[in-house]
């Protein structure tokens, strides 16, 4: 019986879901374009690849660093408050919806760019590229797919420029990223012995260093006109940390799982804008691009230390998503300016293969931001990004049990403050 117990308990774990990637407020995927500069937060990411005015190009284009003519730094906050109310249709094993599953999160952010000659930039960055969590609670409907998940990645970038000639700049360099990554979920021991109450699984301390390079270039083509193009490699994330059985009350020995790895690729990025002077005072920003979100859809799984290791590759039949923005910017006097911007991502995965820990889909983003000129070099800049989230349609089945719905409320707001010095 005890060897029939851990061994039903590993194909749970392994069914369930530790699996990659944590969170439903990053909707298409989980890359967070907003950064939470006016450039960027302000314009729904539209003016990201053809930023040369800000020193968060450090990040978002490097070769954007060469059109600074002073050392600058810039430092933000942006808080995200996201609002996912699941609508259960279908609860076979009961339970609730779990109210507002999304978490409320602080993101701090850092760009420095120093000018080194006339021709060549150093910059560097810290930024959360990805990240996010829900808290479904307990008693939720899909508590044997997740009821708990927990993603934070923070970044590390160092990145060069250099201008090649006046139209002309290329720039690169490389993130660090640190990832930390946490779930619960239930466990069905009734489908051992009817009746016995919900044990948890709880994967703790999931973490890793991983680097992706990344490369850029902008070419003013005219006068107004200017191209932008950035692309990220991919990079290979590997976690390894904990795993706990808890509240077991089945009168059997309680499995002793130690550790579980989960490894999947954070896929490559393609990044294009243009960036359009209407009139001196008046920019335009067109952006469109690619990530390869079917490279992530690979998750690799290993637990051990129980009486049955589990040793597999779990694919999510996830698609490439693709997406548009545009945004526009004009400057007052006393150089005040507002922005806005408007974007569309479409979903990575259809609606038969959408699961609980990952219940992503497309979604739309309105922003703007204004920004004013401050004295002893400080520049002020606030922006809000409203994302509204598809409907997440949902049908899966866990440890034997069914549950279906959607989200009748899936929304995040991204609302951001920084500060700029000019050296």
């Amino acid at each position: 019986m005890k060897r029939h117990l851990n061994r039903f308990v590993s194909r749970l774990l392994f069914a369930c879901a530790f699996l990659a990637g944590a969170q439903q407020v990053l909707a298409a995927g989980f890359y967070i374009t907003e950064v939470g500069t006016p450039g960027s937060l302000g314009t729904a990411g539209a003016a990201n690849p053809t930023n040369d005015f800000g020193a968060d190009s450090a990040w978002t284009n490097p070769a954007g660093m060469t059109g600074l003519n002073n050392d600058m730094m810039v430092a933000g906050l942006q808080l995200v408050v996201p609002r996912n109310k699941f609508d259960s249709s279908r609860e076979d094993a009961g339970g609730k919806d779990g109210g507002n599953a999304g978490n409320f999160q602080p993101i701090p952010s850092f760009f420095y760019v120093n000018k080194l000659t006339d021709r060549a930039r150093l910059g560097f960055s810290v930024i959360a590229p990805q990240g996010g969590g829900f808290n479904y609670g307990d008693d939720f409907v899909g508590r044997y797919s997740a009821s708990r998940s927990i993603l934070g990645v923070i970044g590390v970038s160092p990145s060069l420029a250099y201008k090649v000639n006046d139209r002309f700049s290329i720039g690169g360099g490389v993130t660090a990223l640190y990832t930390h990554y946490e779930l619960n979920m239930a466990i069905n021991t009734a489908a051992i012995i009817p009746g016995s109450p919900d044990a948890k699984a709880k994967v703790e301390n999931l973490t890793d260093w991983a680097y992706q390079p990344f490369v850029g270039l902008t070419y003013q083509l005219t006068d107004r006109a200017m191209l932008g193009v950035v692309y990220r490699g991919e990079s290979d994330v590997d976690l390894d940390g904990d795993v706990n059985i808890r509240n077991w009350s089945l009168p059997l020995p309680k499995p002793k799982f130690n550790d579980a790895e989960v490894s999947w690729d954070n896929p490559q990025w393609l990044d294009v804008g243009l960036k359009y002077m209407v009139t001196g005072k008046d920019v335009l920003f067109l952006n469109g691009g690619w990530q390869d979100w079917s490279d992530f859809s690979k998750n690799g799984i290993s637990i051990t230390g129980g009486a049955t290791d589990v040793n597999t590759n779990i694919d999510r039949e996830w698609d490439d998503t693709w997406y548009a923005r545009i945004g526009y910017a004009h400057e007052f006097a006393q150089e005040s300016f507002l922005s806005l911007g408007v974007s569309y991502d479409s979903s990575p995965v259809k609606n038969k293969h959408r699961t609980f820990d990952l219940p992503v889909d497309e979604y739309y983003k309105l922003s703007a931001g204004y920004g004013w000129k401050g004295k002893n070099k400080l520049d002020y800049a606030l922006g809000a990004t409203l994302m509204l989230v598809g409907d997440a349609d949902i049908k899966q089945t866990s440890q034997g049990v069914t549950a279906a719905g959607k989200f009748d409320t899936n929304m995040v707001l991204f609302v951001g403050g920084t500060l700029r010095y000019v050296f």
